[in-house]
């Protein structure tokens, strides 16, 4: 009898060894997949840190352009101010305009409104 109590001994031992073995495997695997996880969630926040560092600079450089359009406008439209007073200003001197029929003003600022040989006129030298 003590024979077969020893058998039961050595088989419980067994089972026993090999189930702290599969804990112990199960738990490695359970370590290395929360390491994976750990190292592909600081992945992960590193690459949103990025693109969030390049949308900054995105918007920063997109609001240099925008200013420097808003300069360009404001310069342009000094300019048309400018140059519709010299135009005006014209209108009442030019020998041209006052002989020929009144051309409404959208005309006169194409490039056709006048002939080539009104351009090289000494009225357009002013």
């Amino acid at each position: 009898m003590p024979h077969s109590s020893d058998s039961s001994d050595s088989s419980s031992f067994s089972q026993s060894s090999s189930s702290s073995k599969q804990d112990s495997s199960d738990e490695m695997r359970k370590v290395q997949r929360r390491e994976k996880n750990r190292i592909a969630a600081q992945k992960s926040r590193q690459r949103q840190t990025q693109k969030a560092d390049h949308l900054h600079l995105e918007s920063e450089d997109l609001e240099r352009q925008n200013a420097a359009l808003r300069r360009e406008i404001k310069h342009l439209t000094e300019e048309l101010k400018h140059f519709s007073t010299v135009l005006n200003s014209h209108e009442t001197h030019c020998s041209i305009l006052q002989t020929q029929p009144t051309v409404p003003s959208e005309v006169l600022f194409t490039p056709l409104a006048f002939p080539q040989s009104h351009i090289s006129s000494p009225c357009f030298q002013h």
